[in-house]
């Protein structure tokens, strides 16, 4: 659904709404109390085509029911994305469904904040009590609308909560971006016009720095490519401070010291540069600004030997691997990575990776980086209003480019520092977790409890939800229909999650939840603005308040049904509609395509069909070449190229730590923390540090050590290794959570919110993951 920006303007009121009693009850009664199993519907096996939810790759899956209960999930071969493979993940999604522990009924604060305690209210009285409140608040800023921020995690339902952030008209919106792959989307794109998919199917050669996919994100490419490492066709080179899995499937590990990436790329850009082993032709005809470039990265003596001091990667190394990776060219990858800021030149160092990909010309060809193709799906257009009185979001002087999806960080800290030019005063939360997400968790904690309303959706007892006003439970994916997605890349699809079974409890789709909510709050906010906004009020004597209304109704993008949203979205090719709620799947000639090739092999576009290359060699940047250099960002204070600078090389001080974090194939964030299915796998995080290290602090596995930063403490058992350096401690996000109401979760290991520092890089304001030392010792 697309919400469009109405030119017209309208204005004010306010109405207090009373709040329905209800029974008080602790969380731990409320929200854990649910334990019974099932029910058991009807006498009938189906199967569903559903999407999961459980990770960010959308595996396709096939749900079987028995008698109104999901008993397993196998994969969809029809997917190509997912090309029938559902993971450890993936399979327990059922758990997500039936944790005892999820929420089941509309909660209202019934203590002090953060004291766990709630009421049950009805649906209404939980839309009544967010009205009075916001409400009130709007009438006392004067229909600033900027003074309510939202806030989003990752799924295919935050485009219908986005719907309502813009019907409602705050320039707040703060989404997992800034937290995740801001600056590594935007330095492709600004570079090559994209961040592409990385064809690990035909590449001959792949660097992957940092990327731990053999643990963090296990897909069917994946498992592909780690068939053709090891001398069976492709060569993978794995640049990592950590022995990760990924390593250990690699035919070379170097061992880089934690935020000198940029360094060792500026480095292998030397050696091809200088030795003249790049693709000439393709720099020749698609490049802008390479002398430039070439005369910097010379000039600078960005030599290997340079580099082998900042990244303790010996110089032979670097020269080799830069001579194999031009060999190789173009079907050779800089993998662009799939994860969060690390360091405060992480811009520029998605840039150098780029930049140094396409010398060898792999950029929108097959076995290199290709941009691929999307399936247009119909948009159903919905004009929003303009609020004269929403004033610009406060953060957008923190970075030089603080876009649309905002930078966390800084929102938060410029709100506690009592910086903002006008007060923050309440937040709606879709299915986020800030307190587990967002370094500092002390400050999030602060943060929450200062404000004046905390509206949270979602589907579990987060740290975040224990931190709110009014939850407000969400259904689990399984229980919902969500927006049809169009899938791009080179074999692009449609694809499409189904409700498998009906919502359990008193649990809802966010659907249906802003259908309710926007009924309750249209009205009287749009009273607020007709108090407050003269362009309303003139427009009111002009056309009657009835049309004026119209523009205002923050009901009508939930009107219509999410099942005929999704058939008007593909309503263009004949019979997807009924193809995606049966198959799930959709792609032009299907049916002509998919052929099982082998016992689980399947091909879904023949080669030639296969959208390796679509640009024409036109990229999507301003020149339409390769960007070596964008003079724009130096009046914003961005280096105009990659640059190394010495501010970069974090000392470690004696007796501390460096500190990365990471992820892991059995948990998405925290967002699975409390899934029994999975804890079976993996029931909790362990701080990995040097074996000789361990030994001189009388550290022995499964000891308990405490880890402190400048900003907080947590503590987690040790996990002695010779797989990490002396100088550096690792150990996987999502574990340590605080709520009660997480049986499973509550102090199950440690904690990296509370210990990680939140300082963020210069370009987006992204916050920077690996710049935190700690100290440990044994408690």
């Amino acid at each position: 659904m697309k919400v469009e920006i109405s030119r017209r303007r309208f204005l004010q009121g306010s109405v207090a709404m009373s709040i329905a009693g209800g029974v008080s009850l602790s969380s731990s009664s409320i929200m854990a109390s649910a334990t019974s199993p099932a029910k058991k519907v009807g006498n009938e096996d189906k199967r569903v085509a559903t999407l999961c939810e459980m990770c960010v790759n959308k595996c396709a899956a096939i749900a079987h029911v028995h008698n109104g209960v999901v008993e397993k999930l196998d994969p969809n071969p029809l997917f190509p994305k997912s090309r029938n493979m559902l993971c450890a993940r993936g399979n327990s999604g059922i758990q997500a469904l039936y944790d005892p522990d999820r929420l089941k009924y509309p909660l209202i604060r019934d203590g002090e904040k953060g004291s766990g305690k709630f009421k049950r209210v009805s649906w209404d009285e939980a839309y009544a009590y967010i009205n009075e409140k916001l409400t009130k608040i709007l009438d006392e800023e004067k229909d600033n609308r900027s003074t309510v921020a939202f806030c989003a995690g990752e799924g295919m339902a935050e485009h219908t909560f986005h719907s309502f952030f813009t019907m409602f008209g705050s320039s707040h919106f703060l989404n997992h971006v800034s937290l995740c792959l801001a600056t590594t989307v935007s330095g492709y794109s600004l570079t090559i016009g994209g961040y592409g998919q990385a064809d690990l199917d035909n590449a001959k050669y792949v660097i992957m720095a940092g990327a731990n996919r053999a643990e963090a994100i296990v897909t069917p490419d994946t498992m592909d490519f780690f068939k053709r490492t090891k001398g069976r066709g492709a060569k993978l080179v794995t640049v990592d401070p950590r022995f990760t899995n990924t390593a250990a499937k690699s035919d070379k590990w170097l061992a880089i010291n934690v935020g000198t990436d940029l360094a060792f790329v500026l480095a292998l850009t030397y050696v091809a540069i200088k030795e003249e082993i790049y693709n000439k032709a393709f720099v020749e005809n698609y490049f802008n600004g390479f002398d430039a470039y070439k005369e910097h990265i010379l000039s600078n003596n960005y030599t290997p030997e340079w580099a082998e001091k900042i990244t303790g990667i010996k110089a032979a190394d670097i020269y080799q691997v830069a001579r194999d990776f031009m060999v190789n060219a173009p079907q050779s990858i800089y993998y662009q990575g799939r994860r969060t800021t690390w360091s405060k030149n992480d811009f520029q160092l998605r840039r150098a990776q780029a930049i140094f990909s396409a010398l060898g010309g792999g950029v929108d060809i097959k076995g290199g980086i290709c941009f691929g193709k999307s399936l247009a799906l119909a948009e159903h257009e919905i004009p929003s209003p303009m609020y004269a009185q929403a004033k610009p979001r406060i953060e957008k002087d923190e970075a030089a480019v603080v876009g649309g999806s905002g930078s966390w960080v800084a929102f938060r800290n410029m709100v506690l520092e009592k910086r903002s030019p006008y007060p923050i005063r309440a937040l709606f939360n879709y299915k986020h977790n800030p307190m587990q997400n967002m370094p500092n968790n002390a400050k999030t904690a602060e943060f929450l409890k200062n404000l004046d309303l905390v509206v949270t959706i979602d589907t579990m007892p987060s740290d975040t939800v224990m931190l709110s006003d009014v939850i407000l439970p969400e259904c689990t994916y399984l229980e919902r229909t969500d927006p049809v997605v169009s899938f791009g890349g080179i074999e692009p699809s449609i694809a499409q999650r189904n409700k498998v079974v009906d919502p359990m409890f008193e649990s809802k789709p966010i659907m249906e939840i802003m259908r309710g909510l926007s009924a309750k709050l249209s009205k009287p906010l749009f009273e607020i603005t007709k108090k407050y906004d003269e362009d309303v009020q003139s427009s009111i004597e002009d056309d009657g308040e009835d049309k004026v209304y119209g523009d205002f109704d923050l009901t009508k993008p939930f009107a219509s049904s999410q099942e005929e949203l999704n058939e008007h979205a593909v309503a263009k090719y004949e019979g997807a509609a009924e193809i995606l709620k049966e198959k799930g799947v959709f792609y032009p000639n299907m049916n002509e395509y998919f052929k099982k090739t082998g016992v689980n092999d399947y091909e879904y576009y023949p080669d030639a069909k296969r959208a390796y290359s679509v640009k024409n060699n036109k990229f999507a940047t301003p020149s339409g070449k390769v960007e070596c250099s964008v003079p724009a960002l130096a009046k914003k204070g961005i280096d105009a190229m990659p640059v190394w600078k010495k501010e970069y090389e974090m000392a470690v001080p004696a007796g501390k730590f460096r500190f990365v974090t990471g992820r892991h194939a059995q948990f998405t964030q925290s967002g699975t923390s409390n899934n029994r299915m999975l804890l079976n796998l993996v029931p909790e995080n362990f701080a990995w540090i040097n074996k000789r290290t361990a030994e001189k602090m009388g550290i022995k596995f499964g000891d308990k050590i405490e880890v402190a930063s400048k900003v907080g403490k947590t503590t987690i058992k040790a996990y002695p290794t010779e797989k990490i350096g002396p100088d550096t401690l690792f150990f996987i996000h999502g574990f340590g959570n605080y709520s009660e109401a997480l049986t499973r979760a509550y102090h199950n290991g440690g904690n990296d919110a509370a210990i990680i520092e939140d300082s963020i890089e210069p370009m987006h304001g992204a916050s920077c993951l690996h710049d935190t030392i700690v100290e440990i010792r044994k408690v």
